[in-house]
């Protein structure tokens, strides 16, 4: 199952939100994807996902595979859509 969903903090897919990601990501059994713009990585890799360069206004597709798919996608997606817990 997937989603698309738009990065909407200011300084986008930064240090500190693609480690909060890697931890959504790693509270659940069922592998995270994250693709933008033709990149892809897997959500537990915090190299992986800085290295989509994903900035704000970009287009996050999320997809969600295993036993616990539907929890991890609305909590990934949460994250994001709330700006990773940060004001801007």
């Amino acid at each position: 199952m997937e989603r698309v969903v738009e990065v909407v903090n200011e300084l986008g897919l930064h240090a500190r939100a693609a480690a909060r990601l890697v931890q959504a990501a790693k509270q659940f059994r069922s592998d995270v994807v994250l693709r933008v713009a033709g990149r892809e990585t897997k959500a537990r890799s915090i190299l992986g996902v800085l290295l989509l360069g994903a900035g704000q206004g970009s287009r996050l597709t999320v997809r969600c595979v295993g036993e616990d798919e539907q929890a991890a996608l609305a909590a990934v997606c949460h994250l994001i859509e709330t700006r990773f817990g940060e004001e801007s």
